[in-house]
Formats: C-alpha cells, structure tokens, sequence
C-alpha cells in the first residue's frame, strides 16, 4: 500500500505523538505503514507512506535518483546567475549537491494559504522557484537557495518521481493505486 499525504506546515513526520504538536497520527489512521523520507515541521506537500520495507527504501534512498520537485518561495529575487549556480550544484558544509533542474514560476494557482502566514516584509521582494533534485539531505532545498543568498520563505513538495499533490487539498492523504 502507498499512501500520498499532502502535510501541512507544522505537522512532524512522525506517528509518535509529541505534546502540542500535531504528527502524522492526527491525519492518517492507517496502521502498519511508515514515511518514505522526510519533511521538516517547515515544509509542507508530498510525503509517500507505505507499509512495505522494500518500496520505503526505493521512494527515499539517493542511489535510486527518485526526482523531488519543490515549489519554493525565497526571499529576494534570484536572477538567472543565482539559477545557474544551483543548476551546476552546490557547496554545502557536507559536499557538493548534484545539479538540479531550476525555473522562475509564479506562485502556484492551486497554492493553498498558509497557516501562519509567511512573514510579509513591504521593501523586500520575494520569487517563487520550481526546483527538481535527485538526492535528498537534510533541510537540502533550504541550504542550497540560504547558500546562493536568497533563503526560502516557504517550501512545498509537489511531486517525487510521478506521484503529486495534484488536487490533493493539505491535510488530506489518498492511495496511489493507479499512479
């Protein structure tokens, strides 16, 4: 079974309940399954559940170069030398990341409020990036825009490999039968 679950800002991806915290337990009653990867308290979109070892270990480790595609709002706006570095990598404190693929879009149509809001600032800009990576390190996205000098506002996974959010409202989980 793989279950697509569309986390909201703030939700842990964890079953294990924290005190004033909401976790994966307040959203999905499935028994038996786990997280294929992660997403920050931070990050919001895409998390693939399942309950199968070996599919878990597919969906989430590097040497299967499953693509991850963020939607990302950074503070500033990046110009098209900013883009070209992230698209030959970078260097973080643990190495160089794999090129990824980068486009300026505008914020997504199907973008629901967040809840807190990200912080307006009236004299700073911000620009909304598509980026696509095929590795996944800690809080990666985040260090890799923070380390060309434009940090992100907000982080939403949209996709791993062909699995979406697609008009899968936040909170709300299906299963990935046919996808």
């Amino acid at each position: 079974m793989i279950i697509l679950f569309n986390k909201p800002y703030g939700v842990l991806c964890q079953f294990r309940p924290v005190a004033g915290r909401q976790t994966l337990k307040d959203y999905i009653d499935q028994p038996g399954v786990y997280a294929a990867g992660r997403l920050d308290a931070d990050s919001e979109g895409l998390l693939v559940l399942t309950d199968d070892g070996i599919e878990q270990h597919r969906i989430s480790h590097p040497q299967h170069k499953l693509p991850k595609t963020y939607f990302v709002q950074v503070e500033g706006t990046p110009d098209e030398s900013v883009l070209a570095r992230l698209r030959r990598g970078v260097t973080l404190n643990d190495g160089l990341t794999k090129p990824a693929d980068i486009v300026f879009t505008g914020e997504p149509v199907w973008l629901w409020p967040r809840v807190p809001p990200v912080r307006y600032r009236k004299h700073i800009p911000t620009a909304w990036l598509q980026l696509t990576i095929r590795e996944g390190r800690n809080r990666q996205v985040r260090r890799m825009t923070a380390a060309v000098g434009y940090p992100t506002l907000r982080l939403i996974r949209f996709a791993i490999g062909s699995w979406t959010i697609d008009g899968l409202p936040a909170g709300d989980w299906r299963l990935a039968n046919d996808e």
